[in-house]
């Protein structure tokens, strides 16, 4: 591979970030993630702007309610009526925002296992806990994320939708390891198959509605099953790429990242802990990409399908700590980018 371009490592912001300013956040996504800019959540303006609450206003057909802290399905409340006036305001100013721009665009949204595990239900306690639930709560949250992809390019023709799909919990779904309400047992684990059919509601035709949507899962628990997301068909949930927190990548993981990357997967690499204070140097953190890389064994497959990301999302961090990190990541994917290109 001779072309620079063609090796050439970029990076990106993967969710959450500071303050209430939607605005301002949009437009930091776009001056500091140039090539990879990306529709942020920002936790702070309320439940209805956090993960959970956010990927349930994105639901067709079915109504949920905040009580006492927790969402539930059933008939609608105010904070869910909030969280879908919120979709409906952060993509009229992203319209705003991105004209003229022409290029890749990161939206993402919380997958079905992850809001299925938080979000309760009448007579079984958790969503999870009930098959039928479960499977309408899927197929709802693809009709809902196909509409906001379609109106998306709809709006904005010319941005090259990328689909982050956030699946924390999923390991502890599939290994038995959700409580109950009462935290005192845990709900029983869903086969690896209902898993994989519930996920690839998303990356089929009928959620990307017909459009090229690139499709990554992102997950910072321990215990990806990669091969899962990756396969097609009756075999998995046919993610494109990965997005997966360095610091617990596993060595059953790195052959499976292995083999994804042989046949073209992409790879978001979480290489920027956020579980503390960011406070590595740009070498150290070169230094953990380069490590990964050279465990991994395929970078010359690698080349121009890495991405560099924080492990997870920003809120917790201030709007200057977040600017230093992108600037961070920045140096290092230009870095690393010269070091494929310096062994090709």
């Amino acid at each position: 591979m001779n072309d620079p371009s063609a090796r050439r490592v970029r990076f990106s912001g993967l969710g959450s970030l500071p303050g209430v300013d939607f605005r301002a956040a949009v437009a930091m996504t776009f001056d500091k993630v140039p090539d990879l800019p990306y529709l942020p959540e920002l936790p702070a303006r309320g439940p209805w702007a956090g993960m959970v609450g956010r990927g349930l206003g994105l639901l067709v057909g079915l109504d949920v309610e905040l009580l006492a802290g927790e969402w539930r399905l059933g008939v609608p409340g105010i904070d869910h009526r909030r969280s879908r006036a919120t979709w409906r305001d952060d993509v009229d100013r992203l319209e705003e925002l991105a004209q003229g721009y022409a290029g890749a665009f990161k939206v993402s949204v919380a997958g079905p296992w992850t809001l299925a595990a938080a979000t309760g239900v009448a007579h079984t306690g958790r969503v999870l806990a009930d098959p039928g639930a479960r499977r309408d709560l899927a197929g709802s949250l693809a009709e809902g994320v196909g509409e906001l992809l379609a109106d998306l390019h709809r709006r904005l023709p010319d941005l090259e939708l990328v689909l982050q799909v956030d699946e924390p919990a999923l390991p502890a779904v599939l290994g038995g390891g959700i409580p109950t309400p009462g935290g005192f047992f845990r709900l029983p684990a869903v086969e690896a198959w209902e898993v994989a059919a519930g996920l690839a509601a998303l990356t089929a035709e009928p959620a990307r509605r017909g459009l090229d949507v690139s499709t990554l899962v992102h997950c910072c628990a321990p215990g990806l099953p990669i091969d899962l997301m990756r396969g097609r068909g009756n075999e998995g949930a046919g993610f494109d790429g990965v997005s997966l927190d360095l610091e617990v990548v596993t060595t059953e993981q790195y052959e499976q990242v292995a083999q994804a990357v042989e046949v073209g997967a992409e790879v978001w690499l979480g290489c920027l802990p956020t579980h503390r204070s960011l406070s590595l140097t740009a070498d150290e953190v070169r230094g953990r990409v380069l490590r990964f890389l050279d465990t991994l064994g395929v970078t010359e497959a690698l080349a121009g399908h890495l991405v560099l990301t924080p492990a997870c999302g920003l809120a917790g961090f201030t709007a200057a700590e977040v600017s230093h990190a992108f600037a961070l990541l920045a140096t290092v994917s230009r870095q690393v980018s010269e070091e494929l290109d310096g062994n090709g």
